[in-house]
């Protein structure tokens, strides 16, 4: 069977990662991944992928796609459940289209929905800002760069009616519930 793989996006501070986590614990079914955390744990695992992951992040570079498409594919393919949740990516257009070449050449995932998380500027500025020890510069700059590609984001899964976007300034609760209603529509799922 098929992996059936769900993506979130969002703005920094949108509040993806905490909403993937919500969802996965009320569906036993469902993995959540974040792609950052993804990233931190091969670099931790000093593999010989993790060693490369570190000299990027040492530079403060962003990791290139393909070691990031090849790191979350080795997760999705030990995944305990064949839903997952995937949060942070792709953020760059080169991203986009090697993301979706990999799964239309892997006949054991498919892309099933895509979740748009949307906030403002200054709620995702707020919450950005109270949860992580970042100065308000390196929030601007994420801001930015989601900026720059997120209109093209939105157009590439629009035009394979796989977009969906949810209201994220709502409680936690209300977005959640959102985000399952889309689920129901895509895939069957158990709950906790």
């Amino acid at each position: 069977m098929s992996k059936k793989l769900i993506l979130l996006i969002g703005a920094p501070g949108s509040g993806k990662t905490t909403d993937a986590l919500a969802i996965a614990k009320k569906h036993t079914d469902i993995t959540a991944y974040s792609t950052g955390e993804l990233l931190q744990a091969e670099k931790e695992s000093k593999s010989a992928l993790g060693k490369i992951i570190e000299q990027y992040k040492d530079r403060g570079e962003l990791v290139p796609t393909s070691i990031t498409i090849d790191t979350i594919f080795d997760a999705i393919k030990k995944s305990p459940t064949d839903v997952i949740l995937l949060d942070g990516f792709p953020r760059e257009k080169e991203s986009i289209t090697s993301f979706c070449d990999v799964i239309y050449n892997n006949h054991n995932i498919e892309l099933d929905a895509v979740i748009e998380i949307r906030v403002s500027d200054e709620v995702a500025k707020e919450r950005y800002l109270s949860s992580h020890e970042i100065t308000e510069e390196v929030f601007q700059k994420s801001l930015a760069i989601y900026k720059d590609t997120i209109n093209y984001i939105e157009e590439f899964y629009k035009d394979k009616n796989l977009l969906n976007v949810i209201d994220g300034e709502q409680e936690l609760s209300k977005v959640v519930e959102d985000i399952d209603k889309i689920l129901e529509e895509k895939v069957t799922l158990e709950t906790a």
